[in-house]
This record gives structure tokens, C-alpha cells and sequence, in this order.
């Protein structure tokens, strides 16, 4: 078919560009009732392109780009992350890296590493913070669509919850009492940032 005439996705399948199987899992929940077929770079035996980008939308684009040149399928990715507004917006596009140990990635250690920089910032320093989300999908013609989305909330401290992934367990959204790591994964779909960026996908592609 051709994809640069249409700008949608079809039933079939779609690459998921991610070797995290919490976020291809959070990925399948909203996208396979739409008749979309995931399947993960990971399962594919892909690489993960280094992401050397500065903000969401270019390591998104980079990812999903490279996933559909390598597999022939349109592919979607995500880069998303935490912002911390005391932190002047970290971890942000270095979410990940703040995890990363000798052993692999280690959320705890990450969650402790964002604990420790507002600590030492005093204790009326600001718990607000944000995820932000860019979903990418690209084609195999070349023709790229980004989505955007964010939910605001609070830091909270010890972490709570084992439901959610990444930073979930520290982050409560605003109006809830919950972190994302303590709520149930249907309430979490319906109000995160992967599910505003989500939304607007939808209404685009789908």
C-alpha cells in the first residue's frame, strides 16, 4: 500500500521500538483493540539506536525511523521521562541514564538518585513535576506523524506501589491520591502522558 497517501494505520502489525517490556506492555493495552499487531524490536532481535538527542521529539523520530528502515513495517515509538521543576526539567531526556548501574537499570536507584537532588535543595524546595510523552510513528516511505502529551503531579517519598514501572511508584497525579504505582493499570491508561499522547494519535491515525 501506500503509506504516503494514506497517513493511517492499518490493521497489521506495528513495531514497537523498545526493548522495555513494561512500555510495549502499557503499548499493547491501547493499541491492539484497534486490530494493530505489536511486536517489540526486542522480539524482532533489533537494536536500540543511541539517543543522542536533546529533547523528546528527536529521540523519538530517531527510534521510530530506525525501527521501520530495519524492519520494513511501520513502527511507533515513545521517549518519554520525568521533569522535575526544582531540577530545571531533570531527569527528563536522561530519565533512563539515572538508572543505569554496573547490574543494568535499577528504578530504585534512579527514584533515590531524583530523592537526593531535591533534598539537598532543602525542604521547601517544589515536589511538582511532570511526565511528558512524544509518540512517533514512521512509515516505511519516510513520512513520519509525533504526538505529545504530559500529566502534572507531586513527588512523593518512600515510593509506593509495584504496579507501574520507571518512576511510577514516586509520582501521584494531580486529583488523585495514588501514585502510578499504586493505581490500577486501567485507571493509569486513561489519564497518563502516554495516554494524552495516545489520544491524539488516534484522532489522527486511527
Amino acid at each position: 500500500m501506500n503509506y504516503q497517501d494514506s497517513r493511517k494505520l492499518q490493521p497489521g502489525k506495528l513495531v514497537v521500538a523498545s526493548h522495555n517490556e513494561g512500555k510495549v506492555k502499557e503499548l499493547r493495552a491501547l493499541l491492539e483493540p484497534y486490530g494493530l499487531v505489536l511486536v517489540s524490536s526486542k522480539e524482532l532481535d533489533l537494536p536500540e539506536p543511541e539517543e543522542t538527542g536533546t529533547t523528546f521529539f528527536f529521540n523519538a523520530e530517531l527510534k521510530s525511523r530506525t525501527a521501520t528502515d530495519l524492519s520494513g513495517f511501520p513502527a511507533l515509538a515513545d521517549d518519554s521521562g520525568l521533569c522535575v521543576e526544582a531540577l530545571n526539567g531533570d531527569p527528563g531526556v536522561y530519565t533512563a541514564n539515572w538508572a543505569e548501574t554496573d547490574d543494568g537499570r535499577d528504578w530504585g536507584v534512579a527514584m533515590g538518585k531524583v530523592e537526593d537532588a531535591l533534598s539537598l535543595l532543602g525542604p521547601d524546595a517544589s515536589r511538582s513535576a511532570y511526565f511528558a510523552c512524544v509518540l512517533s510513528v514512521a512509515w516505511p516511505d519516510g513520512h513520519i506523524e509525533n504526538f505529545e502529551g504530559r500529566v502534572d503531579g507531586t513527588l512523593v517519598w518512600p515510593p509506593r506501589g509495584t504496579k507501574g514501572f520507571g518512576y511510577d511508584p514516586m509520582f501521584v497525579p494531580n486529583g488523585y491520591d495514588q501514585t502510578f504505582g499504586e493505581m490500577d493499570p486501567a485507571v493509569k491508561h486513561k489519564i497518563s502522558h502516554r495516554a494524552a499522547a495516545f489520544e491524539k494519535l488516534v484522532a489522527t491515525l486511527l
